[in-house]
């Protein structure tokens, strides 16, 4: 597989993650509303645990596969989207083996810090004024390396993560 066939599957695979978050968001706040809902919100609280380890054990692979094997070096913002992420593998990991569910707050938390920093960069990538100086050690905070349909870049990837796992989280934290 080349570098464009991956960069435009990861970007199919943003962009069903935005529909999902959108769907699953409704999904919260109607199926109170809309009893033939209460199926899929039963699920996702069933199954939220293992869906974000996945998905974060995944977006870790990807994250380390670009930076340590195709050598594409990550800015500062990429580094501050690392620390946000890459510690919820292990919360998902010890949450699923305790049978521990109050870890979707500490998820919650990490992904609020995780998006509003993925969404800064996406608009300095997409030629908005950075407000502050890029510290960038190798790398530049607006360089683009994945431009998928118009508006996907690495940031907006990051923050589409982030944002579907608040959402999944809302589901895994009800009783």
């Amino acid at each position: 597989m080349n570098f464009e066939s991956l960069n435009y599957i990861l970007a199919l695979g943003t962009i069903g993650l935005q529909i999902l978050s959108v769907a699953f968001l409704a999904v919260f706040f109607l199926q109170k509303k809309m009893p033939d809902l209460r199926g899929i919100g039963h699920f996702l609280n069933r199954w939220g645990l293992w869906i974000g380890f996945l998905l974060t054990l995944g977006g870790t692979v990807v994250s380390f596969f670009y930076s340590d094997v195709l050598g594409f070096i990550p800015c500062w913002h990429c580094w501050i989207q690392r620390v946000f992420f890459f510690p919820q593998v292990v919360l998902f990991a010890v949450a699923l083996w305790k049978k521990e569910r109050s870890i979707a707050d500490y998820s919650i938390a990490l992904s609020v810090l995780g998006v509003i920093d993925a969404l800064y960069q996406h608009y300095i990538q997409m030629g908005g004024t950075s407000v502050l100086p890029c510290p960038a050690s190798g790398g530049d905070c607006a360089q683009r390396f994945i431009f998928e349909f118009g508006y996907i870049t690495f940031p907006l990837m990051a923050a589409s993560l982030f944002a579907f796992l608040i959402v999944l989280m809302l589901f895994v934290r009800r009783r």
